[in-house]
């Protein structure tokens, strides 16, 4: 059985504005010290990232999630802001300068205006993976098949204090970025490293760590490591978003040669899950049709079934997904709020996903509904 982490990025929100808060020293700090191993210092101030330890289950995966966002959450109380799981900046962000670290401040330097946007928050799913050879063709097998994950995860639809008319407008803002999207097709890891060689010499890539695609062998751990979520509104979607890339990883490891898919259709089945996420059709990039929704998941569920199977993992899949497919994405469930009560409540209503009452109900595999 694979083992899987995640990564989740939240921002710190001002109670009052709904705005940016630059307190993430503050909240680090106010950590209990058990947890402080499994925070990072993100690139903005606004911003703080929880990490889960290596897990095999997912209900394991569930139990780490809900105990660090309680704590990251508490710990932003205590620093006079609202942790919220919200995948673009969704009021406005006065402040942007980068986070003490020196690196942050090259990126800054070599980026320009573009590592100014306002502050994003993604999901990343670890999965382990013995070699860098294989993990580099699991990463070809699963080109096709990320927009339907980034379509279910899709939770930013606010900039500016607006509805921008896309269902992750992270997915959208992040397209500025050069080194940013879905990841090419490499033969070997030789044809990896030479990929990688000559974007860094272009200057496309600060240095190798700049390597942001959308799947991807993680340079630290043996894993593949998938980018490609907003994070997500409350625990049950991340634990079935890191259900379906734990799947497709084990299907591809058992596959034959990946096909090599358009890259030009790739991104637009990438652009179309963004605009549209679960509400219209997805295109389809190996076949260039478009379809429903909801038929893409199908599709999806088919192609992994077997490997859900054997991992334990239908029976929680099926159950977080009827329940998106009944109360909608984390961006469907944000315009209900905004059309109820503007963005104050939608961004309460985030924030409370973290406290315990709304975290999950422990084990029954299914988040309450919104």
């Amino acid at each position: 059985m694979s083992t899987l982490g995640v990564e989740e990025e939240y921002l710190l929100l001002d109670p009052g504005t709904g705005m940016n808060a630059p307190v993430s020293g503050e909240v680090l700090a106010a950590l209990p010290d058990e947890l402080r191993e499994q925070s990072r210092l993100e690139f903005r101030r606004s911003m703080v990232e929880m990490v889960t330890p290596v897990c095999k289950s997912l209900d394991e995966l569930r139990d780490h999630l809900v105990a660090v966002r309680r704590a990251a959450a508490t710990a932003a109380a205590r620093a006079g802001a609202r942790l919220v799981p919200v995948g673009a900046t969704p009021v406005a962000e006065p402040d942007r300068a980068p986070a003490g670290d020196p690196r942050f401040h090259a990126i800054a330097r070599h980026y320009g205006p573009i590592a100014h946007d306002p502050a994003l928050c993604g999901c990343h799913v670890h999965v382990g993976v013995p070699s860098r050879a294989e993990a580099i063709e699991v990463c070809n097998h699963l080109r096709p098949w990320l927009p339907v994950v980034q379509a279910l995860a899709a939770n930013s639809p606010l900039c500016e204090g607006v509805d921008t008319g896309f269902a992750s407008w992270r997915s959208v803002q992040l397209l500025r970025w050069p080194s940013l999207g879905p990841a090419p097709h490499h033969r070997s890891p030789a044809d990896y490293d030479r990929t990688v060689a000559a974007l860094v010499a272009s200057g496309t890539m600060l240095d190798e760590s700049m390597v942001l695609w959308y799947a991807r062998p993680s340079a630290t751990f043996p894993t593949v490591e998938v980018r490609v979520a907003d994070v997500c509104p409350a625990v049950g979607d991340t634990v079935l978003i890191a259900a379906l890339v734990r799947a497709l990883v084990e299907t591809a490891r058992d596959a034959p040669a990946a096909p090599v898919v358009p890259d030009e259709l790739l991104r637009a089945a990438h652009w179309n899950a963004a605009h549209t996420g679960m509400a219209g059709t997805l295109l389809d990039p190996i076949s260039g049709r478009a379809r429903p929704a909801w038929r893409a998941v199908d599709e999806l569920l088919a192609h992994i079934g077997p490997a859900l199977g054997r991992l334990g993992d239908r029976g929680v899949v099926d159950a977080e997904l009827a329940r998106i497919r009944r109360d909608g994405t984390g961006a469907d469930r944000q315009r209900r709020l905004l059309a109820g009560g503007g963005i104050p409540a939608a961004l309460a209503h985030l924030a409370a996903q973290n406290s315990p009452p709304s975290a999950l109900n422990s084990r029954s595999g299914v988040s309450p509904s919104w």
